[in-house]
């Protein structure tokens, strides 16, 4: 018995349907588009009618852009890009001129942005007609999208689980075909685990991979990425391919153009249990188990790789997550606006925010510890060139197992518990990659997690191509 399971799960929910989207990924749609075959205008109204028809369920869209998309769909198609023409979403902690931006979260009174924040443009440059903006919890703080007095964000591979977070309403809608592609952002796996819960995939790139937000420039230490759900291998890699023409960071080797599988054969560190001390759930492990047996049958040599953190690390990114909590309790109005009301504040957020002052005096030996997180974990790639691990501890919950409603003691031990693997490479900037490989008993996606050198991303989707070649995932709709 599935200690995390929850009641039995419901039907799936998905939007595929027999219109101008039909099933493909983005990269079908932009092909369709330059070859005349589709209209914008045809695919932004499949996509609206598909978000109306899925979204009072999933609960996974902020607010909507509808009446823009429809106007100005035919205009992106012509002002050209990777992707000019297709239907997409902005998750809801990013600034768009004219729109609010609402953070996920009842304290802030959001106010239309006067421009576009700098990754907007870099998102956009790509061409999306863009729909409107998803769901996050409160800040982004936790694993779940669920609130402490509004409905949840669902998963639609059982509606009755957790869509994943803090990019959990982009991954709903990707996951349910409402679009192919939508954005997310990464502070603590927030790109990767909603990417596990909902069968996505899910790259969090190298820091300063691409353009940085407002949020991760004020950081001590930027443990921030932008990046994309979506359900291919090739939508991923053509969109950071677009990201690096719009703007590239000399420091880091370019990923290029990653079309298909390469032909290296690979040094695979296998992880499976965490720093934590808590063992990875049997399911969970066995899926990461089967992925080490694939790879070696593709070739790959594979071989167990120790933990590359020590137990330290955990008590230090959690705090590190509290001095964020502490920074937007105490200085909400400045960084969100006058409207901000700090008694509106989730029981997680104020958790803590409690729970760094409590510990304030530790925050300079804490900063200087994760700031050399990088050497160690860099010191794992002496030996290998992927490390494979579980992207999270255990299978999905069912909603209310995380909810900012649970008392604080318990929800901060269940997080520590299921998110101890992600966190390494927001501390350490590396890229890490999410594929949905395996599928919990219950009938929900497992992920499994690919991990490389800072700057590595090509030989990520490398891997990933071939992986999606040798052992296609499941789909929702079928």
């Amino acid at each position: 018995m599935n200690q995390y399971a929850g009641p039995a799960p419901e039907a799936r929910l998905h939007a595929f349907r027999d219109d101008a989207l039909g099933d493909h990924d983005a990269t079908a749609l932009a092909d369709l588009l330059r070859r005349g075959e589709r209209s914008a205008a045809q695919l932004t109204d499949a996509a609206i009618e598909r978000i109306q028809a899925v979204n009072p369920a999933l609960n996974g869209l902020a607010l909507d852009t509808f009446e823009t998309a429809r106007r100005s769909a035919d205009q992106r198609l012509r002002d050209g890009g990777e992707f000019a023409g297709v239907p997409s979403l902005i998750k809801d902690n990013i600034d768009v001129a004219g729109l609010p931006t609402g953070h996920g979260a009842r304290a802030v009174r959001p106010r239309n942005a006067a421009k576009d924040s700098h990754f907007a443009r870099q998102y956009l440059d790509q061409g999306f007609v863009l729909l409107g903006k998803t769901r996050l919890p409160d800040f982004g703080f936790s694993a779940t999208t669920e609130y402490a007095g509004a409905p949840a964000t669902r998963n639609p591979w059982a509606p009755g689980y957790s869509s994943g977070a803090s990019s959990g309403g982009s991954a709903a809608l990707v996951a349910a075909g409402a679009v192919p592609i939508a954005h997310g952002n990464d502070g603590g796996g927030s790109i990767r685990i909603p990417a596990a819960c909902c069968g996505l995939v899910g790259l969090k790139p190298t820091r300063g991979r691409l353009v940085k937000s407002e949020a991760s420039r004020s950081l001590p230490i930027d443990i921030i990425a932008e990046g994309v759900l979506t359900r291919s291998v090739r939508d991923t890699a053509n969109f950071f391919a677009a990201a690096e023409q719009y703007c590239r960071n000399p420091k880091l080797p370019p990923i290029g153009r990653v079309e298909g599988p390469g032909r290296r054969r690979l040094r695979v560190g296998l992880v499976v249990d965490s720093i934590t001390g808590s063992p990875t759930c049997p399911q969970t492990r066995a899926v990461v188990e089967d992925a080490g047996h694939l790879l070696a049958g593709l070739g790959h040599r594979v071989e167990e790789a120790p933990v590359p953190l020590e137990r330290r690390f955990i008590d230090d990114f959690v705090l590190y997550y509290g001095f964020m909590a502490f920074m937007v309790s105490t200085f909400g109005r400045a960084l969100f606006g006058p409207g901000f009301d700090p008694r509106q504040l989730d029981g997680l957020t104020r958790g803590l925010s409690r729970y760094y002052r409590r510990k304030l005096w530790k925050t300079p030996a804490v900063l200087y510890q994760l700031k050399r997180t990088w050497q160690a974990y860099a010191r794992s790639f002496q030996q290998y060139d992927v490390v494979l691990s579980p992207v999270l501890a255990h299978t999905t919950p069912p909603l209310g197992y995380l909810s900012p409603n649970v008392d604080f003691e318990v929800l901060i031990d269940r997080l520590i518990k299921y998110v101890s693997f992600t966190p390494a490479n927001n501390a350490s900037g590396s890229p890490a990659l999410s594929l949905p490989l395996g599928e919990s008993r219950e009938g929900l996606p497992i992920g499994v997690q690919f991990s490389a050198l800072q700057g590595d991303e090509k030989t990520l989707l490398e891997l990933a191509f071939e992986l999606e070649q040798a052992r296609p995932w499941r789909r929702i709709q079928n």
